[in-house]
């Protein structure tokens, strides 16, 4: 259905993206933030070769080879490059305003792609794991920024949620079949590439050569449903036979396995199958993660990717005074109705309306951190609708880039150092990616990942804000030119 269309989203060298490529660089002077959650380094030089960490460490002691282009970093603070574990770089639907841009950009989406990836490396995010959309053009800018015919965030992408159906589908949006355009039932079967809702009915070896068949496709890692999408009532999703045979075949190949378990025994099923990550671990509406389920996650080194940015910073504020509102509210209604007990509907309607879901998630998250298990940030960054179709613009937290950094403050918030967060957000994010060997630190041997900030983010983790400049791979990227070009983000503050 996707022809590739690299020749239209390629950016060259020639490109107006600014960018420097030479065969030795040098980066003096700055304070390097290793990643690994060390001191920090004064006063250092980094050698990089091509695209690689040759040397790194105090400036007296490294040699600088003869023709090196140097970079004076001096007064600023040099850190890995970020790694958003949780993205959603291709336009996969929704309703309303949504349903109306996927129907008008569809043809559009290697383009969209690139551009999410561009936004994200605008922002210092160097790595992106997309754990839902449109595998097929998903794979072909992946491929095309690893080759480096076009340039953006490097992307790991899992495609399909194994076991759901598409954006159409009772189990992703509960969305009856019958009703269904057939616009939306190829859509469906976009996302879905064979692993939609049709593995549920399979026995285990029957489900081993469909994620054998799956795989081929060239996911780089899986991502399964666990439980159902949707809480109240939530439904445990494939058996635990069945997951085991989706997390050994991943293994099989080398690929991580994660789940979307959102209920306290679905997501004991799926880490006794073998599961490498949590997405949204904190999420277990309506209840609190008991503490033997943290202790399991913290033993087995099981990655938490958190979906932060939405129950900190701006969201939390809003939250708490919105709260304040429907409390009010709540009481003056009760006072006019005759008092009698609340149905069980009635009770969860109450809760929804002060937001208690929220304020439990936030809890979990913080009782991960304090037990100290791997969190990376997330943020199910997304497309909202195209500019000219929205009435009411989501929240800027889940815009690519943008709320990355949002979800990096927001691990400060939640209870981590600036150094613990900026951990979380490079070495953390290439442990999930599996891929510490190359990136996610500032050590010999490994991809220039770079950033360089204007003030200390161990002072105030806000100062992640001041990026002066991006390096991907050795390539000095101007910060300011991305996106090339503009598709869906033509309103977005960025």
């Amino acid at each position: 259905m996707f022809a590739s269309k690299l020749g239209l989203i390629t950016l060259f060298v020639a490109s107006s993206v600014a960018q420097t490529r030479t065969d030795v660089l040098a980066i003096t002077g700055g304070t390097v933030i290793d990643g690994n959650g060390g001191p920090p380094m004064k006063d250092a030089a980094i050698v990089i070769r091509a695209s690689r960490i040759d040397a790194v460490g105090p400036r007296n002691s490294i040699h600088i080879p003869d023709g090196a282009t140097l970079i004076d970093a001096s007064g600023r603070y040099i850190v890995p490059g970020f790694i958003d574990t949780n993205v959603h770089l291709s336009l996969y639907g929704g309703a309303r305003d949504r349903y109306e841009s996927l129907v008008r950009y569809h043809s559009r989406q290697e383009e969209i792609v690139l551009e999410a990836a561009q936004l994200d490396l605008k922002h210092g995010v160097t790595t992106v794991r997309d754990s839902y959309g449109m595998l097929i053009p998903l794979t072909h800018v992946r491929d095309a920024i690893a080759s480096g015919r076009a340039i953006g965030a490097r992307i790991q992408a899992a495609g399909n949620i194994l076991g759901w159906g598409g954006p159409y589908s009772i189990t992703f949006s509960l969305t009856p079949e019958k009703d269904l355009t057939l616009f939306q039932e190829q859509m469906n079967d976009a996302i879905t590439q064979g692993g939609g809702e049709n593995l549920a009915d399979m026995t285990p070896e029957e489900l081993r050569v469909a994620i054998g068949k799956y795989l081929d496709k060239g996911p780089d890692f899986l991502k399964y449903g666990g439980t159902s999408h949707f809480s109240q009532p939530t439904f445990i999703g494939f058996s635990p036979e069945a997951q085991k045979v989706i997390v050994d075949e991943a293994h099989k190949r080398g690929k991580a396995a994660e789940t979307h378990s959102t209920t306290i025994e679905g997501l004991r099923l799926s880490i006794q199958a073998g599961i490498d990550l949590i997405q949204h671990p904190e999420l277990m509406t309506p209840r609190e993660m008991p503490d033997d389920l943290v202790a399991l996650i913290k033993q087995r080194n099981i990655v938490c990717s958190m979906l932060l940015s939405t129950i900190t910073g701006e969201a939390w504020s809003k939250h708490n005074k919105a709260r304040v509102e429907a409390e009010k509210k709540l009481d003056e209604a009760e006072k006019k109705n005759p008092q009698r007990e609340r149905t069980f509907a009635e009770e969860r309607r109450r809760a929804a309306d002060l937001g208690v879901d929220l304020e439990t998630r936030r809890r979990n998250a913080q009782r991960l951190i304090s037990a100290g298990a791997i969190v990376t940030a997330g943020t199910d960054s997304y497309w909202g609708a195209a500019a000219e179709l929205t009435r009411e613009p989501k929240p800027t937290n889940q815009d690519h880039g943008i709320g990355t950094i949002t979800a990096i403050e927001g691990l400060v918030e939640l209870g981590m150092t600036p150094s613990q967060a900026l951990v979380a957000a490079t070495k953390n994010g290439a442990i999930a990616c599996r891929k510490l060997n190359e990136f996610g630190t500032i050590e010999p041997g490994k991809f220039a990942d770079l950033l360089i900030l204007d003030a200390d983010p161990l002072v105030d983790i806000h100062n992640i804000r001041k990026l002066r400049s991006v390096m991907k791979e050795g390539r000095v990227v101007g910060p300011g030119a991305l996106p090339e070009k503009r598709v869906l983000s033509a309103s977005q503050k960025d």
